[in-house]
Order: structure tokens, then C-alpha cells, then sequence
């Protein structure tokens, strides 16, 4: 799945959630048909929902089956609603023309190629949900901003434009039966990793990492994001300081250091070979087929690739392996948002539609269809149909051993120069000084065009 538009350089598990996704959906524009309420149903609006609502919404990684099934609901209980899918996997790129007439959807999953939330509140077309969203209640009740394992990202302090869905988390993936079959042991932090690797490499039966070359931002979500935030002394503030583009943050000591991290990688001999050329598919499918033992994804991968798991995969979850020895675990969210367009023709049912998903009912069907985590607290241990991995992950976001990072969140130009350069340096084309340079002066190019 090509990464949420999420970055820092990290996302954006999965986000920028990036989060570029590749799949094979058609593109579908359909209206959900209206159909007698729900009886007993209430729908989460104070008011009676009429007129018309469009949700244009990436059809990637995560399907199409959740938002179906969300919508149709959501029609049932509103029949005097008319609620039209704008969908597929070119969308983003699709309804671009909209957006800049002026003629845009009401609502909108910011996810997947072509998209970019942070590009979306610099070209002013996101609506303020500022105050609306102090207050506003779910479906069940409870406060929306109390329910969510992460909180809106602020392009500018105290303002939010943006209501992430997805909590996403990049990390470090394998196979936990081909680990045990090999005698080789589950990564805890950069020395076991390291350790582990060599010993895969030793083997000579397989390489011991791949990564998605003509997707960087998999790399960074997975490893370089998590890097820098160990090597300040496991404070995530560093990543704010990134996203706000401080002067100088890209050739600090802790971004140094963890660029120390991936030129080891590569100077160690532990990349496949011909990772820089691969796709995010192609790369996840040698990984299934035991040609890497490891590669930096998001949680999406098991839902994305389900139609090509061999029997007998046992999906392993790390959110980082850059710690020290017994250091925390740094999860890197890979979030995906909604956003509700500044000009948006019915923006009341448009919040309904969010108050209506923010609930627990809606992430177990979310981890249910989508093999994900819904950006909302809620216990999926119990669930039959919630998938090991899954239940994994939500095990490690619950627990106070681990340190949750901000959102990472680069504007869509900038984001593009770190992916560049990361790939340059992982390949041994750049190093880090150079890496260093390219960042600070797009930053400050960045900074310019934000006076």
C-alpha cells in the first residue's frame, strides 16, 4: 500500500497515514441507497439530516467494505439523506479538479496517493472543526477527543482542521513460524535486530531486509522516524520540532544519529539487493515468500496482501527496533484523517457522519474489514474475526511501555526531497551531511512561502 501522505521526516502508520496505496478496486461512484430508519435508531445529529452528502474516500490498503457498510448504515438511519461514494483508487488524483474550482466533496478521507492533509490546510480547503469538535459527542455519548488514541494534528497552535480515522503504526514486520523454524530470535531493540540479522545473513538462506525503494516513506515511517526520536533520549518532541520546520532540526544530533542507523544497514550488507527498484507489492510479496526476513511497512500489509499469505504465515509486529537495550518500543502512528471541506454544501451531515463513526462499534468492524485500528479506544482482544496482528498492535498502543509519537507531518514538497534523499542514502549515494543539507534548504524554501 503506497504510504498515507504522512512523513517526517515520520505516519503515517500508515496515514500522510502518507499513507500511497496500490490496489486493484475499480473506481466507484454510486449513492447509497435510502431505505426505511433503523427502528429504534438514533442518528447521531440533533436535527433531522436532508439534502444531499457526498464522501469522497480512497479505495487502497484498508478496501472498500468498511465505508460501505459505514454509509449504508448511516443511510438507513437518515432516509431523507442523499448520500453519494466518490471512491476508487485514483480519486485523490481524479477529483483534484473539484477541489480547486471550488466544487468539492463534503467530506473526505485524506489518504493514499495524491493526497496530502497538511497541502490541503495551506491551500486553504479545509473547514475549521475547531469548536465543534470541543464538545462534540459520539454516537454512544461519549466526547470524540476523549475516545481517540491519537489527537488532531495543529497546523497552526490550537486549531484543527483535520479528525484522524486511522491509527495506523509503521514498524518492523516478519514471520514468527520462520523465526522459531530457524532458531533465530524475535527482535527487541537495535541490538537484537542487529544480531538477528546477521545471523539470517550468515545463513545465507534468505537477505535479512527489503524495503519498498520507490516508496521511502515506508523506510522512514518504519525505521528512520522511530530513530530519531530514540536518539533523543526517547522524547517525541523532536517530531514537532520537525513539523514545524525549526531551523536546523534536520542535521541535529539525534536526526545524525539515527541516519547512522540506515547507513549500518547498508554498509552491513543487510538490504536486499535490489530493494531501491522494487514497488511496495513487489517487495511485500518477497517477503512473504521468506526472500527477506524483514521488512518497514504498515499495519495494512496483512490486509493488502491477504490473497497472497502462504499457509503457515505467522505475522510478527515490532512498532520500532531502534531502542537501546530494554529501551521503550516508539510507535510512529501511520494515521489517515477526514477532513470536511471549507466550501462543503451540507457540512451538519457531514459531522453526523463523523459522530457516527467515532465509536467502539465502528473499530471492531473497522478491524474486522479492514485488518487495521480505528483511531478509537477500544478493546478488540476479544474479537473472533480481529486478526493476530491486529490484536497485536492495539496490545502494544494500550500499553504504557511504549511511547507514542506525534503524527508526523510534512508539507507535500518538502516531504518529496526526504524521500529522495533517503533513498540516495540508504543506496550509498549521499551521506548524511548531504542528506542534512537537502532537508534544511527545502525547509527554509518551505518557510518562505509560509510567510
Amino acid at each position: 500500500m503506497k504510504m498515507k501522505s504522512i512523513s517526517v521526516s515520520l505516519m503515517g502508520v500508515m496515514v500522510t497515514f502518507g499513507l500511497l496505496t496500490g490496489c486493484s478496486q475499480q473506481n466507484t461512484k454510486k449513492e447509497a441507497s435510502a431505505s426505511p430508519a433503523v427502528t429504534n435508531a438514533q442518528t447521531a445529529a440533533t436535527k433531522e439530516l436532508t439534502g444531499e452528502l457526498e464522501i469522497q474516500y480512497f479505495v487502497g490498503g484498508y478496501g472498500d467494505a468498511w465505508w460501505k457498510q459505514s454509509i449504508d448504515e448511516f443511510q438507513k438511519l437518515n432516509p431523507k439523506l442523499k448520500i453519494t461514494q466518490t471512491a476508487g483508487p485514483q480519486i485523490n488524483e481524479q477529483m483534484k479538479p473539484r477541489w480547486i474550482q471550488g466544487n468539492p466533496p463534503d467530506l473526505m478521507f485524506i489518504n493514499g496517493a495524491g493526497s496530502n492533509a497538511r497541502q490541503m490546510f495551506i491551500d486553504n480547503q479545509l473547514m475549521d472543526l475547531t469548536d465543534w469538535l470541543k464538545d462534540a459527542k459520539n454516537a454512544d455519548g461519549e466526547k470524540i477527543l476523549d475516545v481517540l488514541f491519537s489527537k488532531p494534528e495543529e497546523y497552526q497552535p490550537g486549531k484543527t482542521y483535520t479528525l484522524p480515522l486511522v491509527f495506523g503504526s509503521y514498524g518492523t514486520f516478519y514471520d514468527k513460524a520462520e523465526l522459531r523454524k530457524n532458531g533465530w530470535d524475535e527482535p527487541k531493540d537495535w541490538p537484537s535486530f542487529m544480531d538477528t540479522m546477521q545471523k539470517v545473513k550468515d545463513s545465507g538462506k534468505m537477505a535479512p531486509y527489503i524495503h519498498t525503494g520507490v516508496y521511502p516513506q515506508y523506510i522512514i515511517g518504519g525505521l528512520l522516524n522511530s530513530a530519531i526520536v530514540a536518539a533523543n533520549g526517547s522524547d517525541p518532541a523532536i517530531i514537532n520540532k520537525i513539523n514545524a520546520l525549526e531551523t536546523g532540526v534536520f542535521k541535529s544530533e539525534p536526526v545524525m544519529k539515527a541516519l547512522d542507523k540506515l547507513i549500518e544497514l547498508n554498509t552491513k550488507g543487510f538490504i536486499e539487493g535490489s530493494s531501491a527498484a522494487l514497488n511496495h507489492t513487489d517487495s511485500q510479496m518477497q517477503f512473504l515468500q521468506h526472500k527477506a526476513a524483514f521488512i518497514p511497512n504498515g499495519l495494512w500489509i496483512e490486509n493488502e496482501m491477504k490473497k497472497d499469505i502462504p499457509a503457515g504465515f505467522e505475522f510478527g509486529f515490532i512498532p520500532s527496533v531502534v531502542q537501546d537495550k530494554a529501551g521503550k518500543s516508539i510507535v510512529i502512528p501511520s494515521t489517515a484523517t477526514m477532513g470536511i471541506a471549507k466550501k462543503a454544501k451540507n457540512p451538519d451531515a457531514a459531522k453526523a457522519y463523523l459522530q457516527y463513526v467515532f465509536t467502539k462499534k465502528q473499530a471492531l468492524a473497522w478491524a474486522e474489514l479492514t485488518g487495521s485500528v480505528l483511531n478509537v479506544k477500544a478493546d478488540l482482544s476479544k474479537a473472533d474475526k480481529v486478526s493476530a496482528l491486529v490484536k497485536q498492535a492495539s496490545t502494544y498502543f494500550a500499553s504504557s511501555d511504549v511511547i507514542i509519537a506525534p503524527i508526523p507531518v510534512l508539507p507535500e514538497e518538502l516531504f518529496k526531497i526526504e524521500k529522495d534523499a533517503t533513498l540516495a542514502l540508504v543506496t550509498g549515494k549521499i551521506n548524511k551531511e548531504e542528506w542534512a543539507k537537502r532537508l534544511e534548504d527545502g525547509a527554509a524554501k518551505q518557510r518562505e512561502k509560509n510567510k
